[in-house]
């Protein structure tokens, strides 16, 4: 428990009430008090009359006079006074509200409400002279607020050292979360005690490609959870993380407390700014029901609507890949046996073909084939460009020129070939970190995307960020996504960002940024695995701020079936790999097995192939973090619904109400189940298919079996 000393409680007393201000959600529900406690701000939020944040601090630590130097984030005393965390007094209240509806672009509804309360205080600090402003926004669904820095004479330019902004909560709550990293989101999610998180930390990673880990802080979407008579959900993020670090959740276990703590550069700044200025927005998004947060559109809320004059580029798409085999080590990326080439110097023509490239013409066309006779839009192709031979952990700049392929890859037959069959290919960037080289190139690239039809690209970043010293989630890296985004926009092509910073709501803002990966996807099954229960806690963490590019649809699960003996295995069952489609939104949505695996269960590709990857309603029938999510989706332009559940490493049982379907009409359910002697550890592949009238009034009961699941794809009668 909190320990609370008597002259702390009546310190507190004694400035309760002193210069607050209180603000209101629109429905009332939530109520978040702002004051100064001797120049110092704080801040709570209360729901339903009940503390959900005690009051928790706000500010930032600048350096001096924005001089930095190496290893400085070691704070000095005589820094203090350039902080802006004290000696405030108010000076403006201003106070707005909004109720709209919007629409995405893609999205998870054909409307998103947007409607909130809002109180923007001015705060003066008299030693120096200096404003700045923190704006709360007040959500039936919870709170977001943000620093603004206006410009002035006193604050023009400055750099960051620390943002200090605390969340502070009355109880220890259950936690599911990961560990705090610049550079990658790719672990296992924990579930804990917050009091439990420093005792667990040092067992909750594995290796990365690139990895600079914070010792005992945890990374945002961090879902929590009250529990008791009267459970509570929570979810701890940020949104419109854009010229700004992303952040990370220092943790204080003992209080239950957590402070940002801001991704720095190789110097230990956090941020440059220029006056005027704005950062992310800190959010807590509350509710009774698990399915509300989970629901819950206030991250894509607090971004600002797009500025691009044309979108009607931007489409859902459904695609393959040369990719998967690649992956378990069935193929490879690279041409050649060499391991040391020189770009635009080295006769990729005169070295030795390794003879597993994947890229090669022959197979694209036998993957192309596939894909346009079952009804996909896009094909990914990897590996199809030189410079694969020593990519990786060299540090090299030069690595990639993303216009010139490999031999044994006719870009322009395979392009024909393709188009002719309705398939567009999709570029594959990856640029190995380099940033720096990725945006010298970036016109060529797309001029070369936009010569051949290509109208989406997956861009990577395997690996240590080039400028050297960046990370994947600092300032300047961040920056270059968006530019990435925004150049991409110019050549009316799409972004599929892997080992990128997490979205937090730009998708509303760089709508042709249509997906990320940036947590542990599907891959990591044929690397160090993925708990049972991974894909039920990504809905309420990583999907809370974008659209992940997971990469589903295995159906050959167990490895040993290519190499003998090999005990890795993708830890669901075949079902499951169906009812991702629906429980996880994917615009950009993948088939990622080889075609071979997809022949011998035909079956249950259909559901692949019908699922739609945009919509016009979502709904959240039952969820609970870390056990099981069952969605119901409507497809976008039609009155067609699918319906899909997943559950952990426990079996469970589930009735399906289909109430949400419109009264008086009839419909054809195709069901999607586990097998009765299903498992996912000894016999993933065992399914059940049937068909079934149901209407509004129909119900469904299903056994789901160990990470399992069902789908179900629902079309009217007519």
């Amino acid at each position: 428990m909190k320990k609370i000393t008597v002259g702390a409680l009546l310190f507190s007393m004694m400035f309760a009430g002193v210069n607050a201000q209180t603000l209101k959600s629109p429905d009332g529900k939530f109520e978040m008090d702002f004051q100064l406690k001797q120049g110092v701000p704080y801040y709570n939020l209360k729901y339903n009359g009940a503390v959900v944040v005690e009051d928790s601090k706000l500010g930032l630590r600048l350096f001096k006079d924005t001089a930095i130097k190496f290893a400085s984030e070691i704070a000095k005393a005589e820094d203090a006074k350039f902080d802006l965390n004290n000696g405030f007094t108010k000076t403006d209240e201003k106070r707005d509200s909004k109720n709209e509806t919007w629409q995405p672009v893609l999205g998870e509804k054909k409307n998103y409400i947007n409607n909130y309360n809002e109180l923007a205080v001015t705060l003066n600090q008299a030693s120096t002279d200096r404003s700045i402003v923190v704006k709360f926004r007040l959500f039936n669904d919870g709170l977001g607020f943000r620093y603004e820095f206006p410009q002035q004479k006193n604050l023009n330019y400055f750099v960051i050292r620390e943002e200090d902004s605390e969340i502070d909560f009355p109880t220890d709550m259950k936690a599911w979360w990961i560990v705090a990293d610049y550079d990658s989101q790719e672990y296992q999610y924990q579930e804990t005690k917050i009091s439990e998180i420093p005792g667990r930390w040092d067992k909750a990673f594995d290796a990365n490609a690139s990895q600079s880990l914070v010792k005992n802080a945890v990374q945002s979407p961090l879902m929590l959870k009250k529990e008791g008579k009267s459970p509570l959900y929570v979810n701890v993020a940020e949104a419109a993380v854009l010229d700004y670090p992303a952040s990370h959740l220092e943790v204080d276990a003992q209080n239950f407390k957590f402070k940002t703590h801001l991704t720095a550069d190789r110097q230990g700044a956090k941020g440059y700014i220029q006056t005027p200025s704005v950062t992310p927005w800190r959010t807590i998004i509350v509710s009774p029901k698990a399915e509300e947060v989970m629901d819950s559109k206030m991250i894509f809320n607090l971004n600002e609507p797009t500025k691009y004059t044309d979108t009607s580029y931007i489409h859902p798409t459904k695609y393959m890949g040369v990719w998967w085999e690649m992956i378990i080590g069935k193929s490879q990326w690279a041409y050649s046996t060499a391991e040391n080439v020189h770009l635009g110097k080295t006769d990729f023509t005169k070295l030795t073909p390794n003879g597993k490239h994947a890229a090669n013409n022959t197979k694209v066309k036998e993957y192309i084939d596939f894909a346009a006779e079952n009804g996909f839009q896009g094909l990914l192709i990897e590996g199809w460009n030189i410079g694969w031979e020593d990519w990786f952990g060299h540090s090299k700049e030069f690595v990639f020129d993303f216009i010139t392929p490999y031999p044994d890859f006719d870009i322009k037959m395979l392009n024909d070939y393709a188009h002719s069959k309705g398939i567009k290919l999709i570029m594959h960037h990856e640029t190995s970190g380099s940033a720096t080289n990725y945006e010298r190139w970036s016109d060529k690239a797309f001029q070369l995307m936009n010569k051949y039809g290509y109208d989406a690209v997956k861009t990577g970043y395997v690996g240590d960020i080039i400028p050297r010293g960046e990370h994947h989630y600092s300032q300047w890296t961040i920056n270059h996504f968006y530019r990435i985004a925004e150049k991409a926009n110019e050549y009316k092509i799409m972004v599929n960002s892997h080992e990128s910073v997490r979205p937090t709501g730009e998708s509303r803002t760089y709508p042709n940024y249509i997906s990320a990966e940036a947590a542990r996807g599907t891959e990591y099954e044929a690397f160090g695995g993925n708990n049972a229960d991974h894909q039920t806690i990504l809905p309420f963490t990583r999907w809370m701020g974008g659209s992940m590019d997971y990469t589903p649809g295995i159906f050959q699960t167990k490895l040993d079936y290519y190499f003998p003996g090999d005990k890795r295995f993708v830890k669901t069952t075949l079902v499951k790999q169906l009812a991702l489609y629906v429980t996880m939104y994917m615009p950009l949505q993948m088939a990622a097995d080889l075609p071979e695996n997809y022949k011998k269960h035909m079956d249950a590709f259909q559901f692949i192939k019908d699922v739609a990857a945009d919509w016009d309603d979502t709904k959240i029938l039952a969820a609970e973090p870390g056990d099981y999510v069952i969605t119901a989706r409507k497809a976008k332009g039609t009155d067609n619904w699918f319906v899909g559940g997943i559950t952990d490493e426990n079996k469970r049982e589930y009735t399906v109400d289909f109430s949400f379907l419109d009264k008086g009409q009839k419909y054809e359910a195709t069901i999607y189940e586990d097998g009765k002697d299903a498992d996912y550890i000894n016999n993933p592949q065992s399914y059940n298919i049937y068909k079934k009238q149901i209407t509004s009034k129909s119900k469904i009961n299903f056994k789901m079996v160990r990470s399992g699941g069902f789908a179900i794809s629902i079309k009217p009668i007519k």
